[in-house]
């Protein structure tokens, strides 16, 4: 006889549908500052500096801010930190290869 085991472990809190509040669409993205943050790896920047390019185009009024880390090896600085937070309304990461 087989037995089936279900390897999902139990929720133990109530799940919480995400529910988004920032319409960026609203006004081609008026007021809207989007952060782009690389990490350090090689063409990371690169990439995030095009995706901003690419944003702008599809929000004309939209604003795009870059920062770069640096060093995939490290967790953000605080100073780039508190900087997204007081500036940006969201944030893309990314990394390079």
């Amino acid at each position: 006889m087989l037995t089936f085991v279900d390897p999902r472990g139990l929720v133990k809190r109530a799940i919480e549908p995400y529910r988004n509040s920032l319409d960026v669409h609203k006004n081609g993205g008026a007021g809207i500052t989007v952060g782009l943050l690389a990490n350090g790896f090689p063409d990371s920047e690169l990439f995030l500096r095009k995706l901003g390019s690419v944003i702008q185009k599809r929000l004309p009024q939209i604003e795009t801010k870059i920062w770069n880390k640096g060093n995939p090896g490290i967790t953000v600085p605080e100073q780039i930190l508190r900087t997204i937070v007081d500036h940006c309304n969201v944030v893309v990461t990314a990394y390079g290869h």
